[in-house]
């Protein structure tokens, strides 16, 4: 017989030989739930600390991947459209004319011409990019779902943790209910266990959960303005002054062009306006670096706040969360203040 075909035959041979060995090895049989002493849920304490951990920095990991997608995207509509927008010509003109306003309208009442020329940059700002970048994607987004995230890797962690320590389910989901995960009732709804914290379906079902992203957008607004705002505040100030200063030449041209007579003076406001044109175009670029520098001072301020703000950053769910779990063990289950 063909060396080749014997070959094939007896390899042939030996997989059903295996084959056969495998499906007639008995399946080991589970094994049956333990009775956990007080060490072991030690021990377990320990292990949902660690999960808890992990989770937290994966959760972390994805939120700043995020956050950088968010920056770059401000970032780049910052430079397409608001400071070409703000730095043009006839945007400089249309504010110059709002300085006029607010100078002429000045009266006890009223804000200083300043803060009202920043309230209206923020709000060309937020127009401008805040708005169509949240479209896409925002900080609270992203907050949101790395609490999300945070929650479903920690079940599926417990999950193993159980199973390793061959805990009874019923023994284990009354372990993780007497765990707190959110603590701020009273009413007993604002209170959350770690069993119904990852057993939740979806998140935003629980009471508890709706309640602590409130306390966090709460503690947002509480903050106070935006690095973002702080800085388009301070480009308000020097643009005010700046822009107000060209009020009194400004008048001048156009009395000598009400002097001289309608066809003349349209000549003359025409010439004014292409000088200032000129002039404007060759004083715009360091105008476009100092409001760049100012803006991206701000956005990264920013990003560092929502980054590292633990309580109104995008990781403020995820913080709260671990240090609930974290603080509830170690403080209620008497555990020591560090592993052994």
């Amino acid at each position: 017989m063909n060396q080749r075909i014997l070959l094939a035959l007896c390899t042939l041979a030996l997989l059903l030989a295996i084959g056969g060995c495998a499906r007639s090895r008995p399946t080991p049989a589970p094994q049956p739930p333990v009775v956990l002493s007080q060490a072991a849920w030690q021990r377990v304490d320990w292990d949902i600390i660690d999960a808890s951990e992990g989770a937290s920095r994966s959760a972390q990991d994805y939120a700043r991947r995020s956050m950088k997608v968010w920056k770059d995207a401000v970032h780049a509509r910052t430079e397409a459209d608001f400071i070409p927008w703000f730095t043009g010509y006839w945007t400089q003109q249309w504010l110059t004319l709002k300085v006029a306003w607010y100078k002429v309208s000045k009266n006890q009442q009223t804000a200083p011409g300043e803060d009202r020329l920043a309230l209206y940059l923020q709000e060309q700002y937020r127009e401008r990019v805040l708005e169509p970048v949240a479209r896409e994607i925002n900080p609270q987004l992203i907050r949101e779902r790395a609490t999300q995230l945070y929650v479903q890797l920690l079940g599926q962690q417990l999950q193993g943790i159980g199973q390793r320590y061959r805990a009874a389910p019923d023994q284990f989901a009354l372990h993780l209910n007497r765990i707190p995960a959110i603590a701020l009732g009273p009413p007993a709804a604002r209170d959350a266990s770690v069993h119904q914290l990852i057993t939740a379906q979806p998140l935003l079902s629980l009471p508890a959960y709706l309640a602590l992203n409130e306390q966090i957008q709460k503690a947002a607004v509480a903050a106070g303005q935006a690095p973002s705002d702080t800085g388009l505040s301070s480009v308000a100030k020097r643009a005010s002054a700046q822009l107000e200063a060209t009020l009194v030449p400004r008048g001048a041209a156009s009395a000598v062009a009400a002097a001289v007579g309608k066809a003349v003076g349209a000549l003359i406001s025409v010439a004014s306006a292409g000088i200032g044109a000129m002039m404007h175009e060759s004083e715009r670029p360091a105008m476009v670096e100092q409001l760049r520098v100012i803006l991206n001072v701000a956005l990264n301020e920013e990003w560092q706040g929502l980054m590292q703000n633990p309580a109104t950053g995008v990781m403020a769910g995820v913080n709260a969360l671990s240090g609930q779990i974290r603080d509830s063990l170690v403080l209620s289950s008497g555990l020591p203040a560090m592993q052994p």
